[in-house]
């Protein structure tokens, strides 16, 4: 049987990638023809267009050019051993991923970035992390802020991610209830036994004069991402009205 081999013509025709792309590893020496005629034509055998198969099944794995031309001078079985590695790589970002998705899901069905673990297993710190060391740099000379580590440093880690995870299912909770009073005067009975509540969850942590109400009052109004955090819990603007019923609590 004569020897079977192909123009750049067939090899576009049977692969579908472009002449460029089959030019361009020529160039760089990952895939040359066995064949190359004086006019420059070139002519790919059948194993050229194997090892061209592969190289493209590489580069479908997301492994770059340069990994792809080392792995390819390998025996079979070295090849093994790196796509085994590579393949755990693809499990980890393939989780990842996961995550990341059904981040973006909560996100835009209406879930406060807060509450979202998009930071858990990357190198950025998760965002529960983040905001209590931006309240370390901001209150962390402060008695009170002394006092709620204190009150930290005797529980365990366990105590300590059992005692958040209550802290923001009861945050949520009052939120919601104190939504549903949103139509009523911030200084209402009912609204203001609903702050009373509030205020018990975040004495669980910390002792809570009017001074420190104010403070978290005008943070729930001022900032931005607590906004956002509070107004999920209602289609007006919850954190104006939790702000202006704090205010009134403490002018009790």
């Amino acid at each position: 049987m004569k020897t079977q081999f192909f123009t750049v013509k067939d090899i576009v025709r049977i692969t579908g990638i472009t002449a460029r792309t089959l030019h361009f590893y020529d160039k760089i020496n990952l895939l040359r023809p066995t064949r190359l005629s004086d006019n420059g034509y070139r002519a790919y055998s059948r194993e050229d267009l194997e090892k061209l198969q592969t190289i493209l099944f590489f580069k479908e794995m997301n492994l770059s050019l340069k990994e792809i031309s080392a792995i390819m001078q390998l025996s079979k079985q070295k090849q093994l051993q790196k796509l085994k590695i590579h393949h755990q790589t693809l499990l980890s970002k393939q989780r990842r991923l996961g995550t990341i998705i059904t981040a973006l899901e909560d996100y835009v069905s209406g879930k406060d970035i807060f509450n979202l673990n998009i930071f858990n297993s990357s190198p950025i710190l998760p965002l529960e992390e983040q905001y209590s060391r931006e309240a370390k740099m901001i209150y962390g000379e402060t008695k009170i802020y002394k006092d709620y580590e204190k009150k930290l440093e005797k529980l365990s880690d366990h105590e300590k991610a059992n005692l958040s995870n209550e802290f923001s299912n009861h945050m949520e909770h009052v939120f919601k209830k104190i939504a549903k009073q949103i139509h009523n005067p911030p200084s209402s009975d009912d609204v203001q036994e609903l702050i009373a509540e509030w205020k018990s969850y975040l004495e669980q942590y910390m002792t809570c004069d009017t001074t420190i109400l104010k403070c978290i009052a005008n943070t729930y109004k001022s900032d931005s991402r607590f906004k956002n955090y509070i107004n999920q819990f209602s289609d007006e603007d919850l954190s104006d009205f939790v702000y202006q019923a704090i205010m009134c609590y403490c002018q009790k």
